[in-house]
């Protein structure tokens, strides 16, 4: 039997790429699922094949949203929160919305999440974030992104202290082919990494449960990058 058999598993972001494979990795291990976003209708359209699945609404980056949202989901087991908006660009050309709007949606979102959550996520529960490979490599044109991750590595780790029993941890990914990348850099992304290809979204949802079910890891940023940083 699986650790998640039976257990109830919220996972925020869209219904494709990286949320979409830990929803369907985690209800194909026994898990209920429950899959939120802005759009609740949007994302029960992309599930609707997809029994065990069910779809609710939250907005990140709307106080009033995630207050209802947890208020009204009941007691849960794990959460895991995928949602972005990158603040891509070189300094000249980040605005300060840009930048904003970033650490809102992955930053201040899951920490108010947590907030509102707090006596709510069952004994031996757990919190996974998503950092990324810019908080640890310093790539041109991706500064807004890369204070963002490294400010969620640092919020994975005071959450894990002041939640304590319950478990926070990160993911950080390095380039994923989720459809959105021009086959051209990803095939420079590949030839460069240690690991010689570059990720998929199996790889990320088979981290994503691990953070889940492993009872004696917190407040630990994974990396699954590829070795991307040591480049």
């Amino acid at each position: 039997m699986s650790e998640l058999t039976g257990k109830a598993v919220v996972v925020i972001g869209r219904g494709s790429g990286i949320a979409r494979a830990v929803a369907l990795r985690a209800r194909a291990e026994g898990a209920r699922v429950v899959v939120a976003g802005r759009d609740a209708a949007r994302l029960a359209g992309a599930y609707r094949d997809e029994p065990g699945i069910s779809a609710a609404t939250v907005d990140l980056t709307d106080d009033v949203s995630i207050e209802a949202f947890a208020g009204g989901i009941g007691p849960v087991d794990h959460v895991v929160s995928t949602v972005s908006a990158r603040a891509r660009g070189r300094i000249g050309e980040l605005s300060r919305e840009a930048v904003r709007q970033s650490f809102d949606t992955k930053v201040i979102g899951p920490l108010m999440l947590a907030r509102h959550l707090v006596g709510r996520i069952n004994s031996g529960g757990s919190l996974v974030l998503f950092s990324g490979v810019n908080a640890f490599k310093v790539n041109v044109g991706y500064l807004g992104v890369a204070i963002t991750n490294g400010a969620v590595d640092f919020l994975t780790r005071s959450l894990a202290v002041e939640l304590a029993p319950v478990r926070v941890n990160a993911i950080s990914p390095g380039v994923v082919d989720t459809g959105i990348w021009d086959p051209a850099y990803l095939e420079k992304q590949a030839a460069e990494n240690p690991a010689r290809r570059v990720g998929t979204a199996e790889d990320i949802a088979s981290a994503v449960l691990f953070a889940m079910t492993n009872t004696f890891l917190t407040g630990v940023t994974l990396k699954v990058d590829g070795g991307e940083p040591l480049t």
